[in-house]
Order: structure tokens, then C-alpha cells, then sequence
């Protein structure tokens, strides 16, 4: 008998850009022209992720730009578990792809393939192609782990890895004076833990600093995504994004994500200092490849 072909998948939600597939979400790619004429909400349908961060649930976003996932995992009260997916037409969810995952909540371990990790406040482990298994645990109920994870395709295997951010070579960047200090930590890239094409780190802003991303930049070479946390309930990030010339922003808060396409700048403001994940994936593994738009020509 014939082996039946994946049946197609149940779209939910539908609109121009996005539909919902079972538990993931998936968003099509948004060009410069179609994003100058959105209003505030289709900027936020199209590239704001909000609702990352649900305690007890694995939540996924598959973007169009490079087909990079984001999700969140907040195993509060009980383990999860990576599924696969059928918009992966894969027979697990790392067949083709690879991961990093940056704890940004209580001390947690993430299990992959009978491999325990553990992982403090800002650990990351990076999970190669072909990781069939990967549980995610918190140490403490009462303080759970908080998961950001990122996604891509991968063409090669390379080893799982995991980093403390003190083997990030953290560097220390920008002036008090211009109100963005700040400390950058790099995980994956040429010099660090070795991957296919994805990129990944984080940033944390001093106290009475709140400007990220100086100088703003673009890189039509590879897609963005960003991550905010450590943001007080009652503060808000101001995340700015489209042609330099032409920019729009998002109003942010705690744990919510952003897609930041390929021909987009992106650099934020928030209302007191914050941390924040940076990931990228796309032509090269370069952490400054950048296309510098300087403060002064913005508009």
C-alpha cells in the first residue's frame, strides 16, 4: 500500500501574514514597502510576540525570515517535553535543525537524549541536528526556570554544548554619559559554541542605562530576533524597527519577544535599565557584521 502524504495542516486564525498550526504559530515574511503602511496593531500581529512565557506550556513561532523558531518554556509545575510538528515534515523536531536555549528564570536542567544539563540564570546550551529528545525541568517550583529558545535550519552536526555567561567573554560597551552602558555576552558565534548558522547572546544594561544597539544597524545578510526581560511589570520598552529612514516602533513589555527582519534596523529604549537575548541566523556566523544607520540619520 501506498504510503499516505502528510496531511495538510489546519489553519486557525488566518490573516494576510499568520496562521496558527496546532501549537505553533507561523508568520510569513513582511517586506519594507508592506510594513510602511501597517497601522500599530499589524505591526504588532506581524512582528510583536507576545504570551511567550505561559508557565507549564511550550509555546513556538516559526518565521518566514530564514525559517527561524523563537519559543518560551516555563516548566512551572511539571517537565516538558520538545514535540515535533507537522509544518516540519520531520520525524523529530532537531531532524534538520539546531537549537540554543538561554534560562533567563530560577535554576533549571534541560535533558537531551539522557544528557542532563544544568542550567543557572543566564546558562545557555546549544542542542545540534539530530537531537531526538529534549526535556525541559525547573529545579524549584516556587522559582521556575524560564526558557527562551531559538531555532534553525541546520545542514551539519555539532556537538551540545552548554555555556556559563562567564565563558561568554562578556565585554563592556557604551558610556553612562550617552545612557547606554552596558555588558554584552556572547555565546554562539565563531569564536564561542560552534553551530551551522545560528547566532545568539545577551545583553544587560546598567542601572540609568536604557539604550540598546548603538549604533543602530541592519544586516540584509541575516534576520534578527529579540528577547526582553528583566523589565519591571510596570516598565515599558520602546523597540524601533523598519528603514532607517523610515522607522516604526513597538511598545514592550517583560518576556515578550520581536522579529526583526533582515532589511529592518533595530535598537530599543526602555524606561529603566533591562536585559535582553539577541539571535540571528542567516548568511554567516559574524557577530559585527553590521550596516551601521548612525544616530544622526535616523528618521
Amino acid at each position: 500500500m501506498a504510503k499516505k502524504a502528510n496531511a495538510a495542516p489546519q489553519l486557525k486564525n488566518y490573516n494576510a501574514n499568520t496562521f496558527v498550526d496546532g501549537d505553533m504559530e507561523i508568520r510569513f515574511a513582511v517586506g519594507p514597502e508592506e510594513s510602511q503602511k501597517m497601522d500599530t496593531q499589524k505591526l504588532i500581529d506581524n512582528f510583536l510576540i507576545k504570551d511567550l512565557m505561559v508557565p507549564d506550556q511550550l509555546k513556538l513561532v516559526y518565521s518566514h525570515y530564514d525559517r527561524v523558531i523563537v519559543g518560551g518554556a516555563v516548566p512551572a509545575s511539571k517537565a516538558l517535553t520538545l514535540g515535533n510538528h507537522p509544518e516540519l515534515r520531520a520525524d523529530y523536531f532537531l531532524e534538520r535543525r539546531e537549537m540554543g536555549i538561554i534560562n533567563v528564570g530560577g535554576k533549571g536542567t534541560i535533558t537531551a537524549d539522557g544528557q542532563k544539563f544544568s542550567l543557572e540564570k543566564l546558562s545557555c546550551l546549544y542542542l545540534g541536528k539530530g537531537t531526538k529528545k529534549v526535556t525541559f525541568a525547573s529545579a524549584s517550583k516556587k522559582s521556575p526556570a524560564i526558557f527562551y529558545i531559538l531555532s534553525a535550519p541546520a545542514h551539519a552536526t555539532h556537538p551540545n554544548t552548554l555555556f556559563t555567561k562567564e565563558q561568554a567573554s562578556p565585554v563592556d560597551l557604551g558610556a553612562t554619559e550617552t545612557s547606554n552602558k552596558r555588558t554584552v555576552y556572547k555565546y554562539i558565534h565563531l569564536e564561542g559554541i560552534q553551530s551551522c548558522q545560528l547566532v545568539m547572546g545577551l545583553t544587560i544594561l546598567a542601572p540609568g542605562s536604557v539604550w540598546n544597539s548603538v549604533p543602530p544597524h541592519t544586516h540584509t545578510r541575516r534576520m534578527e530576533a529579540y528577547f526582553y526581560f528583566d523589565l519591571p511589570k510596570d516598565q515599558r520598552l520602546f523597540h524601533f524597527m523598519g528603514n532607517p529612514v523610515e522607522s516604526r516602533h513597538l511598545v514592550m513589555q517583560n518576556n515578550e519577544a520581536v522579529l526583526s527582519a533582515p532589511w529592518s534596523t533595530h535598537f530599543g529604549c526602555g524606561t529603566t535599565n533591562y536585559g535582553f537575548i539577541w539571535g540571528m541566523a542567516g548568511e554567516n556566523l559574524v557577530y559585527s557584521d553590521m550596516d551601521p544607520a548612525p544616530v544622526h540619520t535616523l528618521k
